[in-house]
């Protein structure tokens, strides 16, 4: 497996400033049900986050932040062509997504719509492809790389409408629900 994100974490040791760790996340995932998605959380903090941490997104972190916590996560989105082609298994990528992306994957509606609500404010920011954002009213806006999205916790989904993957990193900052 080809890392997604290669990931270079920095700290202290012994009163200087050193690399701690370099290489994948923990959380890193090229999913097998749906060819050609990947998904990394590559960092949690909490409210008043701690310095020197090794690991802040081990396996098992909840991908979506609490009140005041944060996450960095890198996603690549396959052509939606991919959950439409024959021998296609939602309910193996649902899952998997469950498995991989636990707290998000459980905000996603459950008419395969991809459609989700979240209670963060989230930055997107578009690496490489192009890739259009779904909102409940108006055409999907199309976006392709440089571009950045501020998502204000309004129900949305993501569709890679292109031939080519879509990469995407989301800093999510987590709300109180029903702000």
């Amino acid at each position: 497996m080809v890392a997604l994100v290669r990931r270079v974490v920095t700290g202290h040791r012994d009163g200087k400033a050193v690399v701690l760790t370099d290489g994948p996340a923990p959380t890193e995932h090229q999913f097998e049900s749906i060819p050609g998605m990947l998904t990394s959380i590559l960092w949690a903090t909490d409210p008043i986050p701690r310095a020197d941490v090794d690991e802040a997104a081990p396996k098992g972190v909840l991908a979506h932040p609490d009140p005041g916590q944060t996450r960095l996560i890198v996603v690549e989105f396959p052509p939606v062509s991919v959950m439409t082609a024959d021998g296609f298994d939602p309910e193996a990528a649902a899952a998997e997504t469950i498995e991989h992306q636990p707290g998000m994957a459980e905000r996603f509606e459950t008419d395969s719509s991809g459609l989700h609500l979240t209670d963060s404010v989230d930055y997107g920011i578009v690496l490489k492809g192009r890739i259009w954002l779904e909102l409940e009213v108006g055409d999907p806006t199309p976006l392709e790389a440089g571009d950045v999205v501020i998502q204000q916790k309004t129900r949305h989904a993501w569709r890679n409408l292109g031939t080519e993957p879509a990469r995407m990193a989301f800093i999510l900052i987590g709300t109180t629900p029903g702000d």
